[in-house]
């Protein structure tokens, strides 16, 4: 019995493992089915990974996880065995593509891998991948979108050397770019739950490209080579881009940001130093990457560009006999540790402005700069310029501001930032008899038989009210010009930093920092009121870089019905003196009342810095210029 009961069960076990056999040999020749592996750990993941494979499995794809929304859909979820085709290579990671496009152009075929380390595969390499989605908030600002990716990736390399996807044309010959809507159908935060609508909204037409190959063809430059080493750019030569500036820059209007703007970035090839109007002699090739509020173009490709050869704005003539010349001018924090720079505003002054009777200076620095905490006083730097002017061969000028108090108005650290006046001897110019007024106390408005006078000159208005806190404080200064009053409201608004980017998770952006502006436009209009309901033919000019666009709130509050901006006469495409992400759009204004208005003779915005390279100007800012007739 003991031998009987022994053969049958060796019997029963070669019956079990042929049986065994059989289905192992069934299962080996069955194509791997790829199902997401929901709440497992990467080291459940490495056992369940899939046998490799050259056939493109079913199932979980690129394109079924960055799908037709912001937010993937698998979020948070392990997935395993994910195809594609390594495109790009980071120190932290690579970029991958599927190996069949899913043919919907709204879905993105490309996603980032992040490895944490500088990974093992090349661009060709075939591979299938395992690991958890995420949607990375990358850094750089407050509100930024998130990029898909795969997280704590088990990589297999199925194959080398394969050729990589063709990058989708923006432009001509590929997917057009909306021109004009960034976003218009979300009200608040974007979600998974949004309205996705890439052929109307540029944020969903870069998302619909993400961690793809992209091509831009015939790029010319609208936003020269930033400090960031950033350049913007157009495609095809922006045939299809909105309104243009006559100088080859993209102008922003009401409502309409320009999102067919194309960021290109260095992270993997060196970009040239350029200026707006220069082009690519070849194809820009990179991946649709997204940092700091922005999609940018990972260029991959050699750069080349061509010199559109702008040239600076022409000179002006010098104001004739009668004629009187305001200046504003934003000359990014100067100071008098700056010999080089002071020399150059000399120059500019006198050659290409006409030498002005009057410039309004913005963000002029105490003596030692943004480098010391010594001085407070900025006389040597106004009194660097007023010499450079004379090495110039430019006439004499005097200065007139006022010191504020240590690390109140904002701006760089230790720079004790501050606007100011310069003001010709030669011209018929002389400053209205009064105090000069200190950085606290508040000038007032007197009405001496029906002609407002200053208590102080020059003097801040309301300079500890809480609109100016942390922020420059508006001052006044008042001439005597042909036996009457002139004056002058120099102002230096708080900074759009605070602002919600246009390419950001929140639609449509929140513009945190308007408050402040339109408190402190509210002042000024009251301020500027006052004078007018004393005498409503006072020549009164507001001018100064307020921070703002001509069509937004704080800027026509501030105009209200007792000033006339005269960047609104100028044609749309004119309206700039400052290129910021490649958008042509002016932060600076000259603002005049009736009487002023009626005696002016020409407008202008000297094109002499916002539109070229970092390295090569003087100012951020370009200067604006108001000629007045008084024969």
């Amino acid at each position: 019995m003991p031998a009987k009961n022994s053969q049958s069960s060796m019997f029963r076990w070669f019956i079990l493992a042929v049986i065994f056999l059989m289905l192992l040999s069934s299962c080996q020749n069955q194509e791997p089915e790829l199902t997401p592996t929901i709440g497992k750990t990467p080291s459940e993941i490495a056992q369940t990974k899939q046998p490799e494979s050259t056939a493109t499995p079913e199932g979980i794809s690129i394109a079924k996880i960055q799908a037709a929304a912001h937010i993937s859909p698998y979020r948070g979820q392990d997935v395993s065995g994910l195809p594609g085709i390594v495109t790009v290579v980071d120190f932290d990671g690579f970029y991958m593509q599927s190996l069949v496009p899913d043919q919907n152009p709204d879905t993105s075929e490309g996603l980032f891998v992040f490895t944490e380390f500088i990974p093992s595969v090349r661009p060709g390499d075939e591979v299938r991948v395992d690991g958890m989605v995420e949607e990375m908030i990358p850094g750089g600002g407050y509100g930024n979108l998130s990029i898909t990716q795969i997280r704590n990736p088990e990589v297999s390399v199925i194959s080398s050397g394969n050729d990589l996807p063709a990058p989708i044309i923006i432009g001509e010959g590929g997917r057009i770019a909306p021109t004009e809507v960034i976003d218009d159908d979300t009200n608040g935060f974007i979600t998974e739950n949004v309205l996705f609508d890439p052929q109307n909204d540029g944020i969903d037409f870069y998302e619909s490209l993400e961690s793809m190959l992209v091509q831009v063809n015939d790029a010319v430059v609208v936003g020269p080579t930033n400090s960031y080493k950033e350049i913007v750019v157009l495609a095809d030569m922006g045939v299809n881009a909105g309104i243009r500036s006559p100088r080859g820059g993209i102008v922003i209007r009401e409502n309409d940001y320009n999102p067919e703007r194309i960021m290109l970035d260095d992270k993997f090839q060196e970009t040239p130093f350029v200026n707006v109007g220069d082009f690519a002699k070849s194809p820009i090739i990179g991946v649709m990457d997204y940092d700091f509020g922005f999609y940018k173009v990972q260029v991959t490709s050699d750069l080349d560009f061509v010199s559109g050869y702008l040239q600076a704005q022409s000179p002006l003539s010098p104001a004739e006999e009668g004629e009187l010349r305001i200046a504003s001018y934003n000359v990014l924090n100067l100071s008098a540790i700056e010999p080089q720079r002071l020399s150059r505003l000399g120059a500019q002054i006198v050659n290409q402005m006409g030498s002005p009777d009057i410039i309004g200076l913005q963000e002029i620095q105490d003596d030692d700069g943004s480098v010391g905490q010594v001085a407070v006083s900025s006389d040597l730097t106004y009194q660097g310029i007023i010499d450079a002017i004379l090495d110039a061969g430019g006439p004499h000028y005097a200065y007139a501001d006022i010191d504020p108090i240590p690390g109140t108005d904002g701006g760089i650290p230790l720079g004790n930032i501050r606007q100011g006046f310069l003001y010709r001897l030669d011209r018929g110019l002389s400053l209205a008899a009064a105090p000069s007024g200190d950085a606290k106390t508040t000038v007032e408005i007197n009405n001496n038989n029906g002609t407002p006078v200053l208590s102080l000159n020059p003097g801040r208005i309301d300079p500890r009210d809480p609109a100016f806190y942390s922020s420059r404080k508006p001052l006044v200064i008042s001439f005597n010009y042909q036996g009457q009053p002139l004056f002058v409201i120099n102002n230096h608004f708080n900074s759009k930093g605070e602002d919600r980017d246009l390419f950001g998770e929140f639609q449509p952006p929140i513009l945190d920092s308007e408050i402040q502006r339109i408190e402190q436009a509210q002042i000024v209009h009251d301020f500027v009121a006052e004078i007018l309901v004393i005498n409503p033919d006072s020549r009164v000019v507001v001018l100064g870089d307020l921070n703002d666009f001509q069509f937004s709130n704080p800027i026509r509050l501030l105009a209200g019905d007792v000033l006339q901006n005269l960047m609104l006469t100028l044609p749309e495409e004119a309206r700039y003196s400052y290129i910021f992400e490649g958008n042509s759009q002016t932060l600076d204004h000259i603002l005049v009342s009736d009487e002023l208005a009626q005696n002016l003779v020409s407008f202008d915005i000297m094109h002499i810095n916002s539109e070229f390279e970092y390295t090569s100007r003087f100012s951020d800012h370009d200067p604006l210029v108001a000629t007045f007739d008084f024969n």
